[in-house]
């Protein structure tokens, strides 16, 4: 048997975009990660939240154009939704899902 859970964290974080005729400037959201995992113990909940909390600690209150995933790239809630979700899996979790909200109306979600 298994049971899924769902943690719920905000998290703050800068960002701009630089596209081929358009910039936007360097601003900042009060983002919401939610990450849904199978696990097969309750005990693993701790785990499965500590590794969470420290991919929250990596984005937290940084410009997120900094950090070597993004490099070359624009920092958007789906590119952070598929880096949540590669950073979880590669830490041994069954990840169902993970959204990412950038703004009250607008979200990205990423499945394995």
């Amino acid at each position: 048997m298994s049971i899924t859970i769902s943690i719920s964290h905000p998290f703050v974080s800068d960002h701009f975009h630089d596209l081929p005729g358009f910039t936007e400037a360097r601003h900042g959201h009060n983002w919401h990660i939610e990450a849904s995992f199978e696990i097969q113990k309750l005990e693993d909940r701790s785990v499965v939240h500590g590794d969470v909390h420290t991919w929250i600690q990596s984005v937290d209150y940084t410009l997120l154009n900094d950090a070597t995933e993004f490099q070359g790239r624009n920092p958007t809630a789906e590119l952070l939704s598929q880096w949540a979700c590669e950073y979880l899996l590669s830490r041994g979790h069954r990840v169902t899902e993970i959204r990412i909200q950038e703004k009250a109306n607008y979200w990205a979600r990423c499945r394995p």
